[in-house]
């Protein structure tokens, strides 16, 4: 799949690879799968928003920095010469930051799965856990990690 032409059908730009903040890599591959650490919602060294969903950030706010965070993984999967090997989407592991009794963290991980199956189609379908937690890197509010099948 020409992964690269789609984003640029669908006119949508990758984000400038941010440096990991701590002891890890962006991307490491085991046979054919491609395992991409936690990505945040930020531009660069600006997070997008900070906070909770369902306190300082809304469930939109929150879905968009999901977003952000599935482009930040396919930025890295092409800075490493993947981003045209992906065949398909495996999983998705989404961490909301979430208000003491905020239940919607599917809601908000659906900006990162809308998104892979806008530029997949079929094949961006994905097994995926949606996790509230207490606090997250940076103060962001979603953290979302991937697994994609490679050729």
């Amino acid at each position: 799949m020409d992964v690269a032409g789609r984003l640029r059908e669908l006119g949508i730009s990758l984000p400038t690879v941010a440096p990991p903040i701590a002891s890890y890599i962006p991307v490491v591959v085991a046979g054919n799968l491609a395992f991409v650490s936690g990505q945040i919602g930020r531009r660069g060294d600006h997070v997008l928003f900070r906070g909770h969903v369902g306190d300082t950030v809304s469930v939109e706010q929150g879905a968009q920095a999901a977003r952000e965070g599935a482009l930040s993984a396919l930025a890295a999967m092409n800075a490493e010469g993947l981003l045209d090997r992906i065949v398909r989407v495996v999983k998705v592991t989404g961490f909301v930051a979430s208000a003491r009794g905020f239940a919607d963290q599917p809601k908000v991980v659906n900006g990162a799965s809308d998104l892979l199956v806008q530029v997949f189609g079929e094949p961006g379908k994905h097994a995926r856990s949606s996790v509230g937690v207490a606090e997250l890197p940076l103060g962001a509010p979603v953290e979302v990690e991937f697994v994609f099948e490679i050729r």
